[in-house]
């Protein structure tokens, strides 16, 4: 990275956070406020039922298989001096009625869909309801994940950045405008949040597409010329990355399917759990987002020692993240839940129940975080590699495999937990032999001696902790994560487990094709 490049990726990096940040601090206020209004029972499942849609489709279409394939594209295609209308025209049509007809299939088909997902559930007819709304998301999510693809390959990066907080403020506002109409006004939420997806990008794409038209009125290129990026987008480079990211998504159909046969309320209970410990990983691939578009050039240009770099940065901040955040949900999981989620309806034995399968689940985190990473590196090429799906296909047998309803919602978290770490493993492997050779001691060393200041983070963490059981608890929350990440960063730093994040670029030798 050059001197006047590593600013503007730190400013990418900043502007990136503080509007994740705000998404999902508007998250957790979406979250709260169907947890106080609709607390954990059987109209809560129905609406997480349908709200199965939009979780399946938000991965896929918008962090998932539309970046990996889409990011690539466009920085190809921009790098070839490839007019952007062109590319644009050639590809978003008939994306648009692909996606268009799926939302109407799904629509069409919601009362199979919920028998399929959820066959135990109350509430079936509500959920139907539910899920018919939700499914115009499958077209939004796509339109917002497509122009979020366009502008992230030309970096910009705030508006692809803002659309959470489009989504969150969509939900909320329905929840509060029409709570008379329950689990139904929150669905009207997801669609409407969808919408403004689209919207908060909309401005700046049309004037990319603007300028993109007054750069090609002062060159010679042919106008009748198809834009070299365009027959990338196929079906070939697009199903494998497509079935990888439905494979990460199905961890959640294998827990509400297993989850739909245990006590009312179960399913609530994994949903908020997951949610909050998901915020971590959300934040740790902030980095590797920013990254991708160089990641991409670097591989097609094979340029092996700035996409090693480049990954082993994103995987070593990605690690850290995740590892701090697993030892203060570990820690204070019950302060955490009780702060954010014990109002209104949502009981006290709900904010048992949730912090239990939390504790559980952040023992994933670190290897969600490295799947989210290193992924990336395995869409980069002209063609995309069926690996990553053969991975997650691994790790969803080892889920489905432990997740069984008389091990509980807990052993469904463990479950889960235990799946998706084998996937980042099996990827970790294959990675290092085919497709950037991160060596063993400049990849494993840093993540070994983040799980050395984790493990010491979290003992001074329930020390502290016990120390200030007499306070308040959201007082005994931010000085017990203080603690925590005091500790943490006072023991990496003294052990140099993030030299890779300040300046270590000592070449080593790469191998292996894109």
């Amino acid at each position: 990275m050059t001197a006047t490049a590593a600013p503007r990726a730190a400013k990418a990096v900043g502007v990136t956070a503080v509007l994740v940040g705000l998404g999902s601090g508007l998250g957790f206020v979406r979250d709260l406020m169907l947890g106080t209004t609709f607390g954990a029972d059987a109209e809560t499942d129905a609406f997480l039922v349908a709200w199965t849609i939009p979780e399946t489709a938000a991965p896929l279409l918008i962090e998932g298989a539309m970046a990996f394939v889409l990011v690539p594209l466009f920085s190809r295609a921009l790098e070839a001096g490839d007019d952007l209308r062109r590319l644009v025209s050639s590809t978003m049509p008939g994306l648009c009625l692909t996606l268009a007809a799926l939302s109407a299939v799904t629509a069409a088909g919601a009362p199979w869909l919920v028998g399929v997902l959820a066959p135990g559930i109350p509430r079936a007819e509500l959920a139907v309801g539910c899920m018919r709304l939700t499914s115009v998301t499958i077209l939004m999510f796509g339109l917002a994940g497509y122009l979020s693809a366009a502008l992230r390959a030309q970096h910009t990066f705030a508006p692809p950045a803002a659309i959470y907080l489009a989504y969150n403020a969509g939900i909320v506002g329905c929840v509060w405008a029409l709570s008379g109409q329950g689990a139904f006004g929150a669905a009207v939420g997801v669609a409407a949040g969808g919408v403004g997806m689209v919207l908060v990008q909309a401005p700046a794409f049309a004037l990319r597409l603007s300028r993109s038209r007054e750069a090609s009125d002062g060159t010679a290129r042919i106008i009748d010329q198809e834009p070299a990026g365009a027959v990338a987008l196929s079906w070939a480079v697009f199903v494998p990355v497509a079935v990888f990211t439905l494979a990460r998504q199905s961890q959640v159909f294998i827990e509400r399917y297993v989850a739909s046969s245990l006590p009312e309320g179960s399913i609530s209970h994994l949903n908020y759990a997951q949610k909050v410990s998901q915020v971590a990983m959300v934040v740790s691939l902030i980095a590797a987002t920013v990254s991708f578009p160089r990641l991409a050039r670097a591989i097609a240009a094979g340029d092996r020692a700035a996409a090693r770099r480049t990954l082993l940065a994103d995987l070593v901040a990605a690690a850290a993240i995740v590892l701090l955040a697993t030892a203060i949900l570990l820690v204070c999981a019950r302060d955490v839940v009780t702060v954010l989620l014990r109002y209104g309806a949502f009981t006290e034995a709900d904010a048992t129940a949730t912090a239990a399968i939390m504790r559980v689940y952040v023992l994933g985190l670190l290897g969600q975080a490295v799947v989210g990473v290193v992924c990336r590196a395995y869409f980069c090429g002209a063609r995309a590699s069926w690996y990553p799906a053969l991975a997650m296909a691994a790790g969803l047998a080892v889920m489905a495999l432990l997740a069984r309803p008389s091990w509980g919602v807990t052993g469904i978290a463990a479950a889960n937990a235990a799946g998706i770490t084998v996937t980042a493993v099996l990827l970790l492997v294959r990675l290092r032999a085919r497709i950037v050779a991160l060596p063993l001691r400049a990849s494993a060393g840093p993540v070994g001696l983040l799980l050395l200041s984790v493990t010491v983070a979290a003992a001074a963490g329930w020390a502290a902790r016990a120390g200030l059981a007499g306070l308040p608890q959201p007082l005994a929350l931010a000085l017990t994560g203080a603690v925590i990440t005091a500790v943490f960063c006072a023991v990496a730093v003294s052990t140099g487990a993030l030299t890779t994040l300040t300046g270590d670029t000592r070449p080593t030798r790469l191998r292996g094709g894109a």
